[in-house]
């Protein structure tokens, strides 16, 4: 075997360091990418089951409304003139597109909200729904057909009409196709989600993207297969624009309907090949700058032998050096904590995090406290505003006033999510605030009272959160904080010197 020369030598001992290190970074964009494959198939089951309990939520407020009217006397009576008083009342809520039909057993309407001339109302094209809901007298919900009414793609909640025991009518209501289609337009988190709602045919009822394209279409066929063999699952599909998805779905008991939610591989894929990228690109930059480095310490060794001890000695200590740095990241890196650890560090340190973009964004002069408020909550704001109220006027924050509140929110936030009112799908939150005394000893006064959630019970002892929120309120806002653990829920009450700038 020829000897090598010294700057082949070198420059296999570059390579020889560099290329495991490159390798160990690729090997961990992977683990990452895995990971995050992960989280996003679990993510994608959880979005479907929870717009399959807000449409199960609307369809049963639907039906209980249609059996209220079923109840009426008017109704039960055929006094079709009162009625449609009353109908009108359950139809305000819906507007203008909801219809109420009501129908006898061979589907002759009686009774319609469009028009009080049912003599030239054509009969119900969809018999079979009108015949089971006589034959089981329980509420019934169809599939995706065509109305003859209102000449265009519905679906209808069916409720019979009870008088002495037997069925006297079937009462029908078809809701506007836009309620649906507005429940998942606000529960899609952005374009990367294709989000739909089927019914038990399979059949496209309300649709993201795309809806005006797709609704009445079956599902795309890697979906429709699974859809009927389990209730609930998590799948690689291709959508009907012919995107490649991480599906998850589940069916709904009340109406026989599934949700469907995806995201796109590509939203997933995409950073990957990013991190492989400029993985790739500064591995090869620091061989080549390593090579580079070889050579030239091979040339400056062949001009004189004396210098040669001195050259390896730091071509050495510069790898060793290398090496340590790389120890100290790997160490930085997989330190072991448990998740619940890092999720509350990771919440502190995310709403110092908005606090901090908030103030850069205004120059670091100050907030308003409406704006230091909504970037703490605007977790909770995207998916139920309507169950976080705020009420206050507007009122200036010096820097550090803002970076306080946030961390004392978040907590309040945090707690309420786990514990409190908005760890059900039931509990509302209202969050008051006024101005107390006149400048310069104004002080600032906020109330977070909690309703509807679990029941509360004190604590034996109190966590680092509540002592955070009063060491807080007391050392670091000049005020005080105190928390009611009352039957209904939890109440905060927190006051703070009240600075407009520093």
């Amino acid at each position: 075997m020829p000897k090598l020369t010294l700057p082949v030598r070198l420059a296999l001992l570059v390579a020889g360091t560099m290329l495991p290190l490159i390798v160990f970074a690729v090997g961990i964009v992977f683990h990452n990418y895995q990971r995050d494959r992960q989280a996003a198939t679990q993510r994608v089951l959880e979005t479907a089951r929870s717009i399959r309990l807000l449409l199960d939520a609307e369809m049963q407020r639907m039906t209980g409304g249609l059996q209220v009217l079923a109840l009426t006397n008017s109704l039960r009576d055929s006094d079709f003139g009162n009625f449609r008083r009353v109908a009108a009342g359950f139809l305000d809520q819906y507007g203008k597109d909801g219809v109420v039909l009501v129908a006898d057993r061979r589907g002759r309407q009686v009774f319609s909200s469009l028009t009080p001339d049912t003599a030239s109302l054509p009969p119900r094209n969809n018999l079979e729904i009108v015949e089971k809901v006589f034959t089981t007298r329980q509420p019934q919900y169809s599939n995706l057909f065509f109305g003859e009414v209102k000449q265009q793609l519905i679906i209808t909640v069916e409720v019979p009409v009870i008088r002495d025991g037997e069925v006297l009518y079937d009462i029908s209501f078809s809701p506007p196709i836009e309620v649906f289609q507005a429940m998942i337009e606000r529960q899609r988190l952005n374009q990367d989600w294709t989000i739909s709602i089927f019914d038990g045919d399979g059949v496209n009822l309300a649709r993201v993207p795309n809806p005006q394209t797709t609704i009445g279409q079956r599902a795309a066929p890697s979906l429709f297969a699974e859809m009927f063999r389990r209730s609930e699952a998590t799948l690689p599909t291709v959508s009907l624009e012919g995107a490649a998805l991480i599906t998850g779905f589940t069916r709904s008991r009340v109406t026989g309907w599934t949700v469907a939610a995806g995201i796109a591989e590509n939203s997933l894929v995409a950073p990957l090949w990013r991190s492989l990228a400029i993985t790739s690109v500064i591995g090869g930059v620091l061989l080549l700058v390593g090579l580079g480095f070889a050579v030239r310490m091979a040339t400056t060794i062949a001009r004189g032998e004396m210098l040669h001890d001195l050259l390896i000695e730091e071509l050495n200590h510069r790898v060793k050096n290398t090496l340590a740095i790389l120890q100290s990241i790997a160490t930085q890196t997989f330190r072991s904590a448990s998740r619940a650890e890092r999720e509350k560090f990771e919440g502190r340190l995310g709403a110092l995090a908005e606090a901090h973009n908030l103030l850069s964004t205004d120059k670091w002069q100050g907030s308003d406290l409406q704006d230091v408020v909504s970037r703490v909550l605007r977790p909770y704001l995207l998916n139920a505003s309507e169950r976080v109220r705020m009420f206050g006027p507007r009122v200036p924050l010096s820097p550090r006033l803002a970076l306080v509140l946030s961390m004392l929110l978040h907590e309040m936030a945090t707690n309420a999510a786990k514990y409190g009112a908005l760890s059900n799908d039931t509990g509302t939150v209202t969050l008051d605030w006024e101005i107390l005394g006149e400048s310069p000893a104004a002080e600032l006064r906020m109330i977070w009272t909690e309703a509807g959630g679990p029941p509360v019970t004190a604590p034996v002892q109190r966590g680092f959160g509540s002592r955070l929120i009063e060491r807080s309120a007391r050392d670091q806002l000049g005020g005080e904080a105190t928390v009611d653990f009352l039957p209904h829920g939890v109440v905060y009450t927190v006051t703070s010197t009240l600075e407009t700038g520093e």
